[in-house]
């Protein structure tokens, strides 16, 4: 029952970390994959462009039909491609143009629509080596430099892109991360002192109870008799609330207890204070007696403690009650406590025993969750809404290992 999320949560951030760039370098490797089969692709184009001119040069021009080339080479080519002869010179005549993709201003001077197409060239120039068109393998007549096509440089910057927004997704998830444990803690902080505030005040207004009677009863030695006994119960229980609330973050020692005659102490307790309060609520309990299992009982009884006051602020009317049922199988123990007070929402069951969360407009919002964490964390059990209906009430379950060799 820890109150800090101390290396837990820094375990958390670290593997959130390292997911998050496993995820990221995965997505560039993939893409980088991708683009480098594009090029390749785009690539083999060139150089099939490229054979082309070699076979026109070696050729009879005016009988070789040129359809195919201007179908299947030509049409093909959506990157920017630059045709240049041996020395670097542009030549923008021949077979579908010098110049592919790239888009000159007609409206420039012609010294300015040179320029603009040298210094494309020099780009095209640094992003791949030019492709020689050749003649008989020997003499070069022209050479082709060429660029990456639109598809090729979105999918260059897309991983980028995308680590980008996840380095923002992860710092807007780290922050709602952080702002969300803060509250936790607060709510838990605040829960805890209310909590502490609620335990203590039953036995504090029950001595106060009992001294007005003391002073208006001295002279009644039975009475008096009577009230101290009382008084003593509520000391003892003074004392077991100041054990309970120093094992929390401490690992509790658990023995083999009767958990039929723990749960009655902790009904006759109530039964003795409820008229005090006005509240007509009967509290019963049936099944097995002989129900053993291993537990801490101070920490179990908080949490019987808890179904009591939850059923009873859940019971508005005068005919209220509260069952306890025990069952027991080979290897576990079940407890079913069920009142007939205004019930649950369908939507709220696992709000409940979230730490913070009350129906009440007093409430403090911490003994469900106290109680989920000493079954659970603590006993190893379960503890959930069996069922419940608005307006009828609600059955909740407990289930705790059978002790061993318990009859």
């Amino acid at each position: 029952m820890k109150m800090s999320g101390g290396p837990t949560s820094v375990n958390l951030k670290i593997t959130l970390l390292v997911i998050a760039i496993l995820i990221a370098g995965g997505t560039l490797f993939y893409t980088q994959n991708l683009v480098s089969k594009l090029q390749e692709r785009e690539r083999r184009i060139v150089e099939l462009y490229a054979n082309s001119f070699t076979y026109i040069a070696s050729s009879d021009f005016v009988d070789t039909d040129l359809t195919f080339i201007f179908e299947n080479i030509i049409k093909r080519i959506d990157f920017p491609l630059i045709l240049t002869d041996a020395n670097d010179e542009i030549n923008i005549s021949g077979i579908g143009g010098g110049v592919r993709n790239i888009e000159v201003d007609s409206t420039m001077p012609p010294d300015a629509q040179k320029k603009f197409l040298y210094d494309n060239l020099e780009e095209l120039r640094q992003a791949h080596q030019p492709i020689s068109v050749t003649y008989k393998d020997t003499v070069v007549l022209a050479k082709i430099y060429y660029g990456d096509s639109s598809l090729v440089k979105k999918l260059k910057y897309y991983p980028y892109l995308q680590i980008i927004f996840a380095f923002f997704f992860i710092m807007i998830s780290y922050f709602s991360f952080s702002y969300l444990k803060r509250n936790e803690q607060s709510n838990i902080w605040v829960g805890m002192a209310k909590e502490t505030a609620h335990q203590l005040g039953t036995p504090i207004s029950s001595l106060m109870g009992w001294n007005e009677l003391l002073k208006m009863n001295y002279d009644q030695p039975d009475k008096v008799l009577d009230a101290s006994e009382e008084i003593d119960s509520d000391l003892s229980r003074l004392q077991k609330i100041a054990h309970r609330f120093s094992k929390i973050g401490s690992k509790p020692e658990l023995k083999q207890k009767n958990v039929f005659e723990l749960i009655e102490k902790v009904i006759s307790y109530f039964q003795r204070r409820l008229p005090q309060t006005g509240r007509m609520v009967m509290l019963e309990l049936d099944g097995e007696k002989l129900a053993t299992a291993e537990i801490n009982s101070e920490l179990f009884e908080w949490v019987i403690e808890n179904l009591i006051k939850n059923a009873l602020d859940a019971i508005e009317h005068k005919d209220g009650k509260i069952v306890f049922h025990v069952s027991q199988s080979d290897k576990y123990i079940e407890i079913d406590v069920m009142d007939n007070g205004k019930g649950i929402d369908l939507k709220r069951r696992n709000d409940i025993f979230r730490p913070g969360y009350s129906t009440k407009r007093r409430g403090w919002g911490l003994g469900l969750s106290l109680s989920k964490r000493i079954v659970e964390d603590y006993h190893r059990g379960k503890i959930f809404v069996k069922s419940s209906v608005i307006n009828e009430g609600t059955s909740f379950k407990i289930i705790l290992k059978r002790a061993s060799g318990g009859k």
